[in-house]
């Protein structure tokens, strides 16, 4: 038997129908989905110490299961001691099942150990449907042993969907559960 995300599930079983009749769509296929989720961080005092972006790319590859990669830098800045090339932050994109298992993961047990956690803010919308949000603190997944870090690192996590609309897309991440702010 071949597993499946529960989320994956969801979608196809509860959410397709409910936003096909929510937004009037004729068709399946018009329905809004998840395309991809990328992490990203920016490490700016990796420009001193080459070992900030190692651990950087191990424990982003532990949150979401898959090899984060190093990114580099594009140009020279001589005010920030920075090379082209030099690496400054890590990425990962996920898609298909590990981006269901990551998102059922950040909504059921990361977000809730957020501190001081009221929900999150739909202003992080682009206007085409994506939604951008950022995490202060990578130690909220269970994934990271809070007493092997040296230092606690934000990220940014974006949801890349098919909607045409912040409208669109914003009902599509609630029926998987987003807990945002009530109006």
């Amino acid at each position: 038997m071949s597993y499946t995300p529960r989320l994956k599930e969801k979608y196809k079983a509860e959410i397709i129908p409910a936003l096909t009749e929510q937004f009037g769509y004729k068709s399946s296929m018009r329905v809004p989905k998840l395309t991809k989720i990328v992490l990203s961080q920016g490490l700016g005092d990796a420009v001193a110490d080459k070992k900030i972006v190692e651990t950087a790319v191990d424990e982003l590859s532990r949150i979401a299961g898959q090899k984060a990669v190093s990114t580099n830098s594009k140009k020279d800045i001589s005010n920030f001691k920075l090379r082209k090339g030099m690496p400054i932050g890590t990425k990962v994109t996920l898609r298909g099942d590990n981006m269901y298992d990551f998102l059922d993961r950040l909504i059921s047990i990361a977000l809730p150990r957020t501190r001081d956690f009221r929900g999150v803010s739909p202003k992080g919308f682009d206007g085409r449907g994506n939604f951008n949000y950022g995490v202060k603190e990578h130690i909220i997944f269970p994934e990271i042993d809070i007493d092997k870090v040296n230092r606690i690192l934000g990220m940014d996590i974006t949801f890349v969907t098919t909607a045409e609309t912040d409208e669109e897309g914003r009902a599509l991440l609630d029926a998987f559960g987003f807990p945002f702010i009530k109006k």
